[in-house]
């Protein structure tokens, strides 16, 4: 027929030579290679109908035959189209019981989810009644005919790439549901950290990709373990209550010898049952075995590929992470909890501590043995000793291993005390041959006299252990409630320290220096100052120590020169050229390898040149190491900056060395210049320090002037330079430009 009106002549259309080739081509496709393609002739026509339908009998489309739903009118269409879903290619009649009857239908389907992959072609008897080409472009129409123009061929032409089109947005829908519904499998399961919840939380999603419901088994076998020892790690549907047991339980059927297979041949296989096989790290394997409705299609492969490496990473995560909590709570050396897992047993005994005493055991001179006997000889004294501290003390006690050489013990107090962990080290210990007589130096705590928490217990039986070690070898000491204070609320100082400098709660403050004889104002020391989260202040001597103690002070002491550079800087801009700022060091900072770049970049950071700031260091530090203090001030010097011994006096330095150092500065301690009005003693040793420093070519300042006879007194000894309550207090930076302001003391 030359087109698909009553009247056409099927003997017309030359194209038909073609079809036949196309008939000849499908007679040998496998016509039960899937469900028929669906499609719906709309149109008012009778003889349309019929005439489509003679027109493709017996044809296939990329080999599936074709199948043909009716509607006569756009209403009854509208009919069809609710309850049947799956419709590739919509054949619709433009003019039906209204001249837009067909284009209202076209929106109606695209405004429904079901059938938007649905291709649409229009058909029309009536030419004027076509739609514009923008109506076909926004209403998503795959083409436009007229029924003239439809020949059979032609009409088998439209349909394919139709058809074609469909498959292709079928698919795409497919991959865009698959990888949504892995990127949400992804995103649940990297929050899973065991292993059997990640296996079945893996085995729903792999079920769900398929739009089964969740069945099937996870099961991990280690290389050198038999096939039938597979450990079943995740168990759902019908194999749920396998859990946990081998895989020698599972029925023997098609299920067992699929993942026996799969193991065997470390290969997957793509069918139902579907079969994974993952290599994990620590050679061991893994199979994901998957009961599913249907088997998976082509066009879900990448997507089941991408599932497969998606879990495979997880997998590995989770075991690498099973790893990392194992080294986090276990000793791998003695196979026994660790610090942090002891803390919380620790924490889970406090709860019925009556009875209970924890012992902090230390092996005696243990680095000895590691230096005359190596560290392998030190690792097996160690299994001796938790050997033996298992058989004599272990029953009913929980051991840990604390520390390199040291053990903790807890359990019932007639079993865990001095006597008891005394009589472990009586005999020698028999170690590669060699008989070693060990002792060891115990901490104790009896549990219901303590109130601390788990860390704090293991922190009052350090207290005892260290005031053992100060007794004698293999003493053994308990803890007491006075013993804790002055170690407690150190600890809790620090740890305050540490938040407060956290928190930018330490600040610095500046205390203006003077020429004496002038009182021109010369320069200011910069101070510390600690106001902790309760508004309080905290004294100098109190925290600098323990934050030299801890090693903050690198970053404290970096903080106090980077700020005092800055406030140095600022005076500058304000006309103050000649001010010198003053910044204690500590000897921590003095012998940190990065000190002078420290140093460096704060004074390049603040643009200030060197001549206008002052380091001062301890007289004891200046007399440590001479070679190494010498080396780190002609540093210093090169930088542009000067030095100053502080606390002068209080030392022991001799002339020779103070001579070779070559400081520019030296500083009274307070001491003296509070003494010299009160004894000869002060007067003589003030003037000492004096005549000394200027004998030596340095200037000298004195600390700590309150009164006016101190500045005197210090004057006739010929005191260059001073400072103290008598000038000024400290005070922060704003006030200091205010202060140094009103009192008009900027150079002439």
């Amino acid at each position: 027929m030359s087109d698909l009106s009553p009247s056409s002549d099927a003997r017309l259309d030359p194209d038909d030579d073609v079809l036949e080739l196309i008939d000849e081509h499908d007679a040998h496709a496998d016509e039960h290679a899937g469900a028929p393609w669906r499609v719906l002739i709309v149109d008012d026509d009778s003889d349309v109908h019929k005439a489509t339908e003679l027109a493709m009998q017996g044809l296939l489309i990329e080999g599936r035959k074709l199948e043909f739903l009716h509607a006569s009118s756009a209403a009854q269409a509208r009919e069809l189209l609710a309850r049947e879903p799956n419709l590739a290619v919509a054949l619709l009649d433009v003019v039906m019981e209204s001249e837009d009857a067909g284009l209202q239908l076209v929106r109606h389907m695209r405004a429904d989810a079901c059938h938007d992959a649905t291709r649409i072609v229009l058909r029309t008897g009536q030419p004027g009644y076509a739609p514009e080409i923008e109506t076909v472009r926004s209403l998503d129409i795959n083409d436009y005919k007229t029924k003239s123009e439809l020949t059979r061929t032609r009409l088998y032409t439209v349909l394919t790439a139709a058809i074609r089109s469909y498959k292709q947005i079928c698919e795409l829908q497919v991959g865009r549901r698959g990888v949504s519904r892995i990127l949400q499998a992804a995103n649940e399961l990297s929050q899973i950290r065991t292993l059997p919840r990640f296996a079945e939380c893996a085995l729903e999603h792999l079920c769900g990709l398929f739009e089964s419901p969740p069945a099937g088994l996870v099961c991990v076998q280690h290389r050198s373990d038999a096939v039938e020892q597979a450990r079943i790690v995740g168990a759902l549907g019908p194999f749920a209550e396998l859990m946990g047991a081998s895989l020698s339980l599972l029925d023997a059927g098609a299920s067992r010898d699929a993942i026996e297979r799969s193991f065997g041949f470390g290969q997957p296989h793509i069918g139902n049952p579907l079969t994974l096989h993952f290599r994990l790290s620590n050679e061991r394997s893994l199979v994901m075995h998957a009961l599913l409705t249907r088997e998976p299609d082509e066009a879900e492969l990448p997507l089941l590929h991408t599932f497969s490496s998606t879990v495979a990473i997880g997998f590995d995560n989770v075991a690498m992470y099973g790893q990392l909590l194992d080294h986090a709570y276990n000793d791998q050396l003695l196979q026994l909890p660790n610090r942090n897992r002891f803390i919380e047993l620790l924490e889970k005994h406090l709860q019925a501590p009556e009875g209970l005493s924890l012992a902090l055991i230390d092996i005696d001179d243990f680095s000895d043995i590691n230096d005359a006997f190596g560290h392998r000889f030190g690792d097996q004294v160690l299994q001796a000793v938790a050997a033996r501290l298992t058989e004599q003390l272990g029953e009913r006690a929980e051991m840990a291993r604390i520390s390199a050489d040291t053990f903790g013990l807890m359990g019932p107090t007639e079993r865990i005390n001095a006597e008891g962990v005394s009589g472990v080290f009586t005999e020698p210990f028999n170690v590669a041959g060699e008989r070693l007589q060990l002792s060891a130096t115990t901490g104790l705590v009896n549990l219901a006299d303590s109130s601390a928490l788990g860390s704090e217990l293991l922190l009052d039986a350090h207290i005892a252990l260290k005031r053992a070690k100060l007794m004698h070898r293999g003493a053994a000491q308990y803890f007491s409630a006075e013993m804790g204070v002055d170690a407690r609320e150190r600890f809790k100082l620090l740890k305050g320290l540490r938040a407060s400098f956290e928190a930018r709660r330490l600040f610095v403050v500046y205390q203006p220096q003077v020429h004496l004889p002038t009182r021109k104002v010369v320069g200011a020391e910069a101070l510390l100052r600690w106001r902790n989260e309760e508004g309080k202040f905290v004294p100098p001597d109190q925290f600098i120590p323990l934050a030299e103690q801890s090693g903050l002070i690198i970053s404290i002491g970096e903080f106090v020169l980077r700020t005092a550079c800055f406030q140095v800087a600022r005076l500058r801009e304000l006309g103050y050229m000649d001010f010198r700022m003053a910044v204690n060091i500590s000897l921590a900072q003095f012998r940190h390898p990065h000190f002078i770049p420290t140093l460096q970049a704060a004074m390049r950071d603040a643009e200030v040149p060197g001549d206008a700031l002052e380091l001062e260091i301890t007289e004891s530090m200046a007399m440590e190491d001479v070679d190494m203090v010498l080396h780190v001030l002609a540093d210093i010097r090169a930088t542009g900056a000067t030095v100053a011994i502080d606390d002068f006096g209080t030392g022991f330095s001799s002339l020779s060395q103070l001579r070779q150092l070559q400081v520019e500065r030296l500083k009274i301690d307070r001491a003296f210049v509070q003494e010299a009005q009160s004894s000869a003693a002060g007067s003589t040793i003030a003037a000492m320090v004096v005549n000394l420093g200027r004998s030596l070519g340095m200037q000298v300042l004195a600390e700590g002037i309150e009164t006016e006879e101190q500045a005197a007194q210090l004057v006739a000894l010929g005191c260059h330079e001073g400072q103290g309550y008598l000038f000024a207090r400290p005070m922060p930076g704003e006030l200091l430009e205010g202060w140094m302001a009103q009192s008009n003391r900027a150079p002439e």
